[in-house]
């Protein structure tokens, strides 16, 4: 989710090129004795850029021994910024869902390749994907929504048939609306067009995971903010995490750090409640670690699962897309890249949460602007080569 200003894919591939390309430039910090203190400036750095307000970063490894948390920049009321002041993840919450669908599945309660009309209700699943003049509804399966293979439109920033707003474009125009999860999906069926068949294509969109929420409250009886408390809030300790405009965190936390689309300050807008299960979680840094770490750990769902969760299809070069989670290889996007790979989710915020396995690193964190998200990998791929150059060092 989330005002978005490059194309819905979030790591588009001219993104990745030009960021991953410059990045050989400028991997390396000048008159710093360690990778600790070379992440921090390179940190500093990004907050001197136009429009960088604030930032958060974290990087941790249980092998290497690093545990480094990050933050800059001030509120436009110079406030000085806290590594617990919270931030709007995006679409960072989609690995969030996704995992809670796995949890659903280990559980018994429902399958990868169920077709969604098990689990959601005839009102919801009437004319949900018309394309070509022939019903396809019933042969969406979750795992069509998981990997965004259904063919549904993106209510975000889809084009829509009349040539009225989308939702996007709303967020802006309506920013005191309160968008519940239904309207969404009526949105994308009453004013879009699917695009292919399910399963014959790839395209990103939320809506699929707004619908992943409906049937994860459906089966669990819970509200999906409540099943995220219940099984990754609490028990990973996450307390400064929770369901923007949704629901409170754990313990009390400070106030949400400033985010920026260009020069709009949109963090206080209540139309970001549009999105929900797929990006509308608030978090810290530090949280976004632990869950991170459990998932790739084996303490939410089992290995088995989690090879499920990375059953890859393209996505664009050099990137490939699971179950909520982005696989993005570096030496495929530009061959003199390390040859290191990332596995998580972005944000359009310029938010981010990847799990390198080569070097057994975790990263998290934002530039908080929705115009950065290309900065937001260079960020990532400077602090991975630092490590790598520091490990090979050691050998």
């Amino acid at each position: 989710m989330y005002l978005s200003i490059v194309n819905k894919s979030k790591f588009g591939v001219l993104v990745l090129f030009i960021a991953l390309g410059i990045f050989l430039q400028c991997s390396s910090t000048k008159n710093t004795s360690n990778p600790k203190e070379k992440t921090e400036k390179l940190l500093e750095k990004e907050l001197t850029k136009n429009n960088v307000h604030n930032a958060f970063l974290s990087v941790y490894s249980p092998s290497q021994s690093i545990d480094w948390s990050f933050a800059g920049g001030a509120f436009a009321n110079g406030e000085q910024i806290n590594l617990e002041n919270p931030f709007i993840t995006a679409s960072i919450g989609k690995t969030f869902t996704a995992t809670a669908i796995a949890i659903l599945a280990e559980q018994g309660d429902l399958k990868f390749n169920d077709p969604i009309s098990l689990h959601l209700p005839d009102s919801l699943m009437h004319h949900l994907h018309i394309f070509n003049g022939v019903n396809y509804s019933c042969q969406i399966t979750i795992a069509h929504l998981l990997q965004h293979t259904s063919g549904l439109p993106d209510y975000f920033e889809g084009t829509t048939t009349d040539g009225s707003e989308n939702v996007m474009e709303l967020l802006f125009s309506e920013p005191d609306k309160f968008w519940n999860p239904v309207e969404t999906i009526e949105f994308s069926k009453t004013k879009m067009q699917p695009l292919f068949v399910p399963g014959n294509g790839y395209n990103y969109t939320d809506t699929e995971y707004i619908l992943l929420g409906l049937i994860i409250e459906k089966i669990s009886g819970l509200s999906l903010q409540q099943f995220f408390k219940e099984h990754f809030f609490k028990p990973l300790n996450m307390k400064h995490t929770s369901m923007h405009l949704r629901s409170e965190p754990i313990e009390k936390t400070l106030k949400l750090s400033e985010t920026f689309a260009g020069d709009i300050e949109v963090s206080t807008f209540t139309s970001l409640s549009a999105d929900w299960a797929g990006g509308g979680l608030v978090s810290t840094s530090s949280d976004l670690i632990k869950f991170q770490h459990a998932l790739f750990s084996g303490k939410i769902i089992s290995e088995e699962t989690l090879e499920t969760m990375q059953n890859w299809v393209p996505e664009t070069r050099g990137m490939e897309y699971g179950f909520g989670l982005r696989k993005v290889t570096f030496k495929k996007l530009f061959p003199t890249l390390p040859d290191l790979s990332v596995i998580g989710h972005s944000g359009s915020t310029g938010s981010f949460m990847f799990y390198c396995p080569e070097l057994d690193v975790y990263l998290t964190g934002t530039l908080n602007q929705t115009d950065k998200v290309k900065e937001s990998v260079v960020l990532m791929a400077k602090v991975l080569s630092l490590i790598k150059k520091d490990t090979e060092s050691q050998i």
